[in-house]
Order: structure tokens, then sequence, then C-alpha cells
């Protein structure tokens, strides 16, 4: 992420309110971005807009 690119971090509808485990996502301009809600402090991950993509593929599979 460069220095100017604001994040607008979101987490799942399927998330419950109860604080459970959870990331928050943030798409950018260059990469997905993946957080732990409960912490939003700790570092979180970089991906690929095409690496994200196939995961949702994949994890919509049922």
């Amino acid at each position: 992420m460069n220095g100017t690119e604001t994040l607008a971090w979101f987490k799942s509808s399927h998330s419950g309110g109860d604080g459970g485990d959870c990331v928050e996502v943030a798409p950018g301009a260059a990469a997905v971005h993946v957080r732990d809600s409960k912490d939003v402090t700790r570092q979180g991950l970089q991906v690929s807009r095409d690496a994200w993509g196939g995961f949702l593929r994949l994890a919509s599979v049922r």
C-alpha cells in the first residue's frame, strides 16, 4: 500500500456480532489487505487481487 491510500475495511456479512474469530478485508489499488478484526494493530496480509479472486472462488464451492 502506498502512503496515501486510505483503506475501507469491512467484515463479512456472515460474521457474528459476538466478537468471535473474524477477519477484515480492504480492497486496495494493487492488492487486497486482510487483518485480524480483534487486533487491528497487528500487521495484516497483502495478497494480489488475482490471488484473492482465486481464494474467493475456492471458498464459495459447496
